[in-house]
């Protein structure tokens, strides 16, 4: 069986490229550069494409300060590989382990996050946004098992693709993947074929990184099963592709149907989004986080999924997400973001707020105006931040404040009194709302619960000789 011989590995990636879109021409690009052979090669193809796709080249390297003279070698070897084919560059370094010590996190996502941090800059400082990596088919395959092992969705299923954005601390990337095509081997083959010696970092060798155990224990164990599992596990993550493409489209439609975003929280039409499949929720959830937070690398599927088992517990629910978030169930709305209590159309109420009556009031945003009227003067009342009160029984020493514990009342139409935070609850009041919503009191008890109910023993009747009108405006 005669087999078609493939193009030379340059046209590949070229081809790649074009096929992913991955590069617009008249462009800056960077180029990250380790000095191993995954990135050598890449940058290698660049440099011999970059008069085809109309672009030119910076590298950039990082020195962790994590393995001494081997580092500084490693820098070294770039920047002349650099000089060689005449593309400028940029080398640094910086402290990874103070970083790490600063922000209480793992070795390895220190190394992440400063490196990234680092190609925004060096590529912000060049005119552009865009940074080509060297992950090959293997990062991608490591990449789709590491997330398998750590409970992933369909997202992680995924793996790497050829473009994604990064984003963190005011700093935003995009991240291209141009030889994703290429095997490992495919890489050090060619290096070894143009003789660019490209260096090697010991610390692969290690198995105390996942991915490293995944590299070097896992994958070998899994072809021992079957020897196609690079195949397999590519097809899975196409699959995942095609029906994630799908949900996006999905997602797109449906948002503004069912989302709406006021400042930083997402609120969620509750009825409509019960009715959508499990898959669509899902996706419509992980986009909201990250429309919030900027990007999903602290959202794991047990998250997902805590809110998925909450989503028909009572009104009142609350769910703590990392970033800060928080997932709240109010009776016809979800709500994520950091404080429900944001969109609570009632500012805070600072203290206990002596009424004049009459006269005007002005409290924690509000302005009461107070008027003493007859029953003839009456106007038929058409919102409910307006209250008609018999002056007689409410008398003339009223108060503002909030709710307090042990709170009761009468509301109008019922023949005994009700814990206010029954009422409350009947009444389907947001929880994050209950604090601040201004209460109306005379010394004996409450006389309104504004925006709601006033209580049945101040109502007006055709025993009345004067009429308390209250009215709640924003100041």
């Amino acid at each position: 069986m005669v087999t078609a011989k493939q193009p030379p590995l340059e046209q590949r990636v070229l081809q790649f490229i074009r096929e992913h879109r991955l590069v617009s021409s008249q462009h800056e690009l960077l180029v990250a550069v380790s000095g191993g052979p995954d990135s050598v090669c890449l940058l290698h193809i660049l440099a011999k494409l970059q008069e085809e796709l109309g672009i030119r080249l910076h590298v950039a390297h990082l020195n962790h300060q994590l393995r001494g003279v081997d580092a500084e070698a490693d820098a070294e070897y770039v920047a002349d590989l650099a000089r060689q084919l005449g593309i400028p560059a940029t080398i640094e370094k910086r402290d990874v382990k103070a970083y790490q010590a600063q922000q209480r996190i793992s070795l390895e996502e220190a190394g992440r996050e400063v490196r990234y941090t680092f190609l925004a800059q060096v590529a912000k400082s060049i005119g552009t946004n865009q940074v080509a990596v060297g992950h090959t088919s293997d990062d991608h395959i490591e990449t789709i098992l590491m997330h398998l092992i750590r409970g992933t969705g369909t997202r992680g299923l995924r793996g790497l693709q050829p473009s994604s954005r990064w984003q963190s601390s005011g700093n935003s990337l995009t991240i291209i993947r141009p030889i994703l095509l290429l095997s490992r081997q495919g890489t050090a083959d060619y290096c070894h074929h143009h003789q660019l010696m490209p260096r090697t970092d010991a610390s692969n060798l290690s198995l105390s990184p996942l991915r490293n155990r995944i590299r070097h224990q896992l994958l070998p164990l899994l072809r021992s099963y079957n020897p196609r599992v690079d195949e397999a596990l590519l097809r899975t993550a196409r699959i995942a592709g095609d029906d994630l493409a799908f949900l996006d489209s999905e997602s797109a439609r449906l948002w503004d149907e069912l989302v709406q975003r006021q400042e930083n929280t997402i609120v969620l039409d509750k009825g409509r989004f019960l009715e959508l499949p499990s898959a669509l929720q899902r996706y419509l959830l992980r986009m909201s986080i990250e429309k919030l937070l900027g990007n999903l690398k602290d959202i794991e599927t047990r998250h997902i999924e805590e809110i998925m088992d909450a989503l028909t517990k009572p009104a009142g629910k609350r769910l703590s997400l990392p970033g800060g978030l928080n997932f709240f169930i109010d009776y016809d709305k979800y709500l994520i973001g950091p404080d429900a209590a944001a969109l609570s159309p009632f500012p805070v109420l600072g203290g206990k707020f002596p009424l004049k009556l009459p006269g005007e009031t002005h409290l924690s945003g509000w302005c009461v105006v107070a008027t003493i009227i007859s029953r003839e003067q009456m106007a038929e009342k058409d919102e409910d931040f307006t209250a008609y009160l018999d002056f007689d029984k409410t008398g003339d020493r009223l108060v503002v404040r909030s709710r307090q514990p042990g709170d009761r009342f009468q509301p109008l139409g019922m023949s005994q009194p009700k814990k206010l935070g029954e009422f409350m609850i009947d009444s389907k009041i947001p929880s994050a709302w209950r604090q601040r919503i201004p209460v109306v009191c005379s010394p004996e008890h409450i006389l309104w619960v504004v925006g709601w109910r006033i209580d049945d023993r101040v109502k007006v009747t055709k025993g009345t000789k004067q009429v308390l009108c209250l009215k709640f405006e924003r100041d």
